[in-house]
């Protein structure tokens, strides 16, 4: 089976799955991450779990049979960050119902109502190659016409500034590029995926000659096409940073200066153009407050800016080391505040209350735990990676601070449980269990089991009080 049909088998059947499947398994590869070990051919697993949190949390675009086949392509340069971020070969897939709806309505409305009637008619019927042979027919006539609408508005700019507010994607003309040279590129595209392993553990020795021959042999080096090759390729490696090593076997050098005087020096730009866009995305995703797997992602940011510095040698003064140095700052900057943020969440959850703040049965908030929790594992994640992201000091300072209060705050918590009285028992347990929940965290399991059993022998002896 070729690699891009077992990857739609698998977006599939991780579709299918109940979210709280989905959930267990995120978890599962987070933690296996943090032991040190590598995920291999589950990390594409990962990325598209991540994808479908986020639709599921945002509401994905719904678009209907003929827009679905006709974007197919599209499938492997699509990216789910906002549209206005610049993504080299890239399109938000936000973007995509405005799209078809310009296409339906400006390009060739005629021809789209009628492959749309059509289509939406095979596939009630089931008939998948009529359905495909009437959208790959209608695909061929709109890189026509797309080629047409851009010739046009590179000779007219009022007909550009037309074009540009009928579509009214945020990086318009750059969308319509990208799809008509995709468009035109379909097959030999789609034979170059089928050709590539479903996943390139490491793009070095035969790999990395074998995925450069299939570059070349889908687009000559430099070409317009060129790009959408080595996107393709990145698609499929572990550690999507080490296309760069196209460059340096290009140029028979590591020095960044050679490498960008060949046309594989585009591999560098697209590496730091994909760092960009997953820091917006760790971004994005801490500030919501409903990050899925952003320990992942952080471990992935981390070692795209270790392989960037150490296989190139890259002076900082040069584009591409401010470039990288701009981006190391940004994901310092963005970590500094959540990581600045957790000492003072834990505290005010395990704080002493006097009696007279506590209301009758009641418990600390369920989702503010949870989130507190999440956010002190990710501070325990940065630690692993806080040196190449410059962030050693901090993560190290609140930690250890972290580590001082839970050990001083439990003491504390464990007397108030044994001499709480019934109306404030549950909230004074409920304490008592978030701290055994942080400290498996920051302590172990095995820390955590001998809080535990102190938490039963003080709730033990605060049920025998209330009985005398």
């Amino acid at each position: 089976m070729a690699g891009a049909d077992r990857i739609e088998r698998l977006q599939l059947f991780l579709r299918e799955l109940s979210p709280q499947a989905r959930s267990m398994l995120i978890a599962e590869f987070e933690r296996t991450l943090l032991r040190g070990e590598e995920l291999g051919s589950a990390d594409l697993v990962l990325q598209e779990l991540r994808r479908l949190a986020r639709d599921q949390r945002e509401g994905a675009p719904r678009v209907g049979h003929s827009a679905r086949l006709f974007f197919k392509p599209l499938e492997p340069f699509l990216v789910d960050d906002p549209g206005q971020h610049r993504h080299l070969g890239r399109i938000s897939r936000s973007s995509l119902d405005m799209l078809w709806t310009w296409i339906s309505r400006d390009v060739l409305p005629d021809d789209a109502t009628a492959v749309d009637k059509i289509v939406n008619a095979a596939v009630l019927d089931g008939d998948t190659e009529k359905a495909n042979y009437f959208v790959r027919a209608f695909q061929d006539r709109v890189a026509v016409a797309l080629a047409d609408q851009l010739r046009s508005a590179d000779n007219d700019d009022k007909m550009r500034r037309r074009m540009l507010a009928q579509i009214g994607t945020q990086r318009a003309g750059e969308d319509v590029a990208t799809l008509k040279c995709v468009l035109n590129a379909r097959d030999g595209l789609s034979a170059m995926g089928a050709n590539l392993p479903l996943q390139v553990g490491n793009l070095a020795a035969k790999q990395l000659d074998d995925c450069k021959t299939l570059i070349e042999k889908t687009a000559a080096p430099g070409s317009e096409v060129f790009l959408y090759s080595l996107l393709t390729v990145m698609n499929r490696l572990s550690a999507p940073w080490q296309l760069i090593r196209l460059g340096v076997k290009a140029a028979g050098s590591d020095t960044a200066a050679r490498v960008a005087e060949t046309p594989y020096g585009m591999a560098v730009n697209i590496v730091l153009s994909e760092l960009e866009r997953q820091v917006g995305e760790l971004r994005d995703d801490l500030r919501s407050g409903r990050g899925v797997a952003v320990g992942a992602l952080l471990k992935t940011i981390h070692d795209s800016a270790r392989g960037l510095r150490t296989e190139l040698n890259m002076p900082m003064d040069s584009s591409w080391g401010r470039a990288l140095s701009g981006l190391r700052s940004q994901i310092g900057d963005t970590l500094r505040l959540e990581i600045d943020s957790m000492p003072g969440r834990v505290r005010r959850l395990l704080k002493p209350r006097a009696v007279g703040e506590i209301r009758a049965n009641s418990t600390l908030d369920p989702t503010e735990v949870t989130e507190t929790e999440a956010l002190v594992t990710f501070v325990g994640t940065c630690r692993h990676f806080a040196g190449e992201l410059a962030i050693n000091e901090m993560t190290q300072r609140t930690f250890s601070e972290l580590q001082q209060y839970l050990d001083n705050a439990t003491r504390g918590l464990l007397e108030a449980l044994r001499h709480a009285t019934p109306n404030e028992r549950s909230f004074r347990q409920s304490q008592v269990d978030t701290a055994v929940r942080l400290c498996a965290t920051v302590f172990g399991r095995d820390y955590a089991a001998q809080l535990g059993k102190a938490a039963e022998i003080a709730a033990a002896g605060d049920r025998k009080a209330a009985r005398g």
